[in-house]
């Protein structure tokens, strides 16, 4: 397919302004968001220049994102460099995997996959989120076998370790090693990513557009809701039997 010099020049500088930005809003760019959305040549080559840097690019209503693989660690992030932003300094693989956790929790709170949207709240205050993620661990770490664990994928038994460590704080403190300080710096990472709003005079977790627009087109489909639901219920099945 032969394409014309304008519509690479202009595919350039939309890809160029996704590396900056990961972004492109149509209130801000509304030219080369329009060039994109109306040919699909641009769009093409765009999303041809994308998966060459290991990533996709998907447009959500009125933003186009550039959307990094899970492999890519120049646009993402590499598991130290997360480690190093959402643990303490000596943390541990338990202690990553626990982050991970925390995040797990909050979105399949947010978000139930059903109806025309996935999103099934509008708030949540830091002290439910806390209840819940102790509630899982405790109850998936005391019932759960290690051939349950291999086959979920989740290390229940050392992230429940990795959080009993942590001591609690009713003061709210902010250091990482007390429980209300880890999720607080896990909510901290989350709001600089644009994904949540968090107040923290009010404890309040609000999601943002961005993560409303992912979670409805990219991730909460029914069969990825459906597996996250198996996973944090699977240590239930015997109870209920």
């Amino acid at each position: 397919m032969a394409y014309e010099m304008e519509e690479i020049q202009q595919s350039q500088e939309i890809f160029y302004l996704l590396l900056k930005e990961h972004e492109i809003k149509e209130e801000n760019e509304k030219e080369l968001f329009r060039v994109y959305t109306q040919n699909n040549h641009v769009m093409n080559l765009v999303k041809s220049q994308a998966t060459a840097a290991e990533s996709q690019v998907e447009r959500y209503g009125d933003v186009i994102y550039l959307i990094p693989k899970e492999e890519n660690e120049y646009l993402g992030f590499t598991k130290q460099e997360l480690k190093a932003q959402l643990c303490r300094s000596n943390a541990t693989d338990k202690d990553y995997y626990l982050s991970q956790f925390v995040i797990l929790v909050l979105l399949t709170e947010f978000y139930d996959g059903q109806g025309s949207s996935s999103k099934s709240r509008e708030y949540m205050k830091v002290g439910e989120l806390l209840n819940l993620v102790s509630d899982y661990l405790v109850e998936a770490g005391e019932n759960m076998e290690p051939e349950e664990e291999e086959k979920t994928g989740l290390a229940f038994i050392n992230m429940l370790e990795a959080y009993s460590a942590l001591r609690s704080d009713e003061h709210g403190s902010k250091a990482r090693t007390t429980k209300e300080g880890f999720v607080y710096h896990v909510l901290q990472f989350l709001q600089k990513q644009g994904l949540i709003h968090y107040v923290e005079r009010d404890e309040m977790i609000m999601t943002t557009k961005k993560l409303d627009r992912f979670m409805d087109w990219n991730l909460l489909n029914q069969n990825h809701y459906d597996r996250v639901q198996k996973v944090l219920a699977v240590w239930k099945e015997d109870d209920n039997e």
